[in-house]
């Protein structure tokens, strides 16, 4: 067995890259937590790392508010966005939520 030293920022992105088709078994709200997902509101899209369920909410954390996805296949696939404003923590009422996907990329940090 071999050990090789690499950056955090690089860990994240090899991570992304060998889980890309291992998807995570959600049962409850709880599944979720440590996870990240892209959530379709009926008023709005809004991505983020699941933190904590508080009820009928999650708590996210490096959460961005998604106003343009573009290709939604690309943004899906790729993790291309078009359009984000991070938002910092935000919490994302589930009974509001139409679907959500798993987001298997790096949660975005600057604006768009």
């Amino acid at each position: 067995m071999k050990t090789i030293k690499i950056s955090d920022e690089t860990y994240e992105k090899i991570k992304d890259q060998l889980l890309e088709d291992r998807g995570k078994e959600i049962n409850s709200f709880s599944d979720m937590i440590g996870g990240k997902y892209f959530f379709r509101t009926v008023t709005y899209h809004v991505m983020g790392k699941v933190k904590k369920q508080i009820g009928q909410f999650l708590e996210l954390e490096d959460a961005s508010w998604i106003p343009d996805t573009s290709r939604f296949m690309n943004f899906l696939r790729d993790g291309e966005l078009n359009e984000v404003e991070p938002t910092g923590k935000h919490y994302v009422n589930m009974e509001t939520v139409v679907d959500f996907f798993e987001w298997k990329h790096s949660l975005p940090k600057d604006q768009l």
